[in-house]
């Protein structure tokens, strides 16, 4: 246990340091584009004029945020906006709701709340961009980098040395399998036949983003979705063998990934794939990182999880895992974000991590 506790120290220790360098220097970004592929967790605005519950345009959400409520899921910055900062941009990568002329040469961010591997995903939410509707999406950002840029060719050649990140699969368990009284997919497919089905969808879904010149490309893995407050009060109604069967349930879809990302740089040797280890990076003791309240969220929640409009949240934002009832706080982001972009333990990432997947 006292080993445990040095481990985390020495990495809380390691992220104020990297932070600090962060701030410090501003150079060119280290690779030329960002194309983020994602749900609530990354979606940047995306779902805000579209019919559906899940939508972040609205206070709390945003309170901490430069451009205040943006339709960001949380209370500041995402994940993939502080992987942006790391890689050097001085921007925030556009929704592609809004991106405009060349603002989408520093890429485009597809991410829809709701949305899934699969398209049925968070129907009972509304409206939401599923995977395959963000990849018609990217094709005609394609178009119009083509143009930009000249020739095919030239946006081939710009698209190779961009980061990708793509980050489904929450809302094909949270809002699809786990929700018998909505969807039948708990009823046709154990846990292991389930994530099968969609880690063989998800692979042709990543072999077309490959075709369309994708070369180097994250894959976090999936969080434990069944420690979240919606989970645990909701879906489990505090009982504590359901929140870990649910855990138990998302193991073999994280297994599964790992050995895509296996098959993937076996047979697209010119293109590199990295997993992130997202339930790992999600273990260890929270409060050695300053953390204090886990089992809650800092802004009042609806009985779908998401923030209670204008309701007043807590004060001490930095001492709370969670902002609303699933999605985390920019506290929690920036020690996620920091691990994938470079690794503290060895198994954040595999094969490696993202400052080593760009070089």
């Amino acid at each position: 246990m006292a080993y445990k506790i040095k481990v985390w120290c020495l990495l809380l220790v390691l992220l104020k340091l990297v932070s600090n360098l962060q701030n410090c220097a501003h150079a060119a970004p280290q690779v030329p584009c960002f194309f983020i592929f994602g749900d609530s967790l990354a979606d940047s605005g995306n779902n805000n004029n579209l019919a559906t519950a899940a939508k972040a345009n609205y206070r709390p959400y945003g309170i901490d945020f430069p451009d205040g409520t943006t339709g960001r899921f949380t209370n500041g910055r995402t994940v993939v906006d502080i992987i942006g900062e790391l890689l050097g941009f001085n921007q925030f990568i556009p929704p592609f709701a809004t991106a405009r002329g060349r603002d989408i040469l520093v890429g485009v961010n597809y991410a829809s709340g709701a949305a899934g591997i699969r398209d049925e995903s968070g129907r009972q939410l509304g409206d939401r961009i599923s995977l395959n509707e963000q990849l018609l999406n990217h094709v005609t950002t394609l178009s119009r980098l083509t143009q930009l840029l000249g020739t095919k060719q030239a946006a081939a050649n710009y698209l190779n040395k961009c980061l990708y990140y793509v980050s489904l699969g929450s809302n094909d368990y949270l809002n699809n399998y786990f929700m018998p009284s909505e969807y039948i997919t708990s009823r046709l497919y154990t846990p292991d036949q389930y994530a099968k089905v969609l880690i063989d969808r998800y692979s042709l879904q990543i072999k077309l983003l490959y075709h369309l010149g994708a070369r180097k490309i994250a894959l976090p893995g999936l969080g434990p979705i069944g420690s979240i407050p919606y989970s645990f009060s909701t879906l489990c109604r505090n009982n504590l063998s359901c929140v870990t069967n649910i855990n138990n349930a998302l193991l073999p879809f994280n297994d599964r990934l790992v050995s895509l990302v296996d098959q993937l740089n076996r047979e697209l040797n010119d293109a590199r794939f990295i997993y992130l280890n997202s339930t790992g990076m999600s273990s260890g003791d929270p409060s050695v990182l300053g953390f204090r309240v886990t089992n809650v969220g800092c802004c009042p929640a609806r009985s779908d999880g998401q923030c209670i409009q204008d309701s007043t949240p807590c004060q001490n934002r930095t001492e709370y895992v969670f902002w609303d009832a699933i999605h985390p706080t920019e506290a929690l982001n920036q020690f996620t974000a920091r691990r994938s972009y470079n690794a503290f333990l060895p198994s954040d990432a595999y094969p490696t991590d993202i400052s080593h997947l760009i070089s």
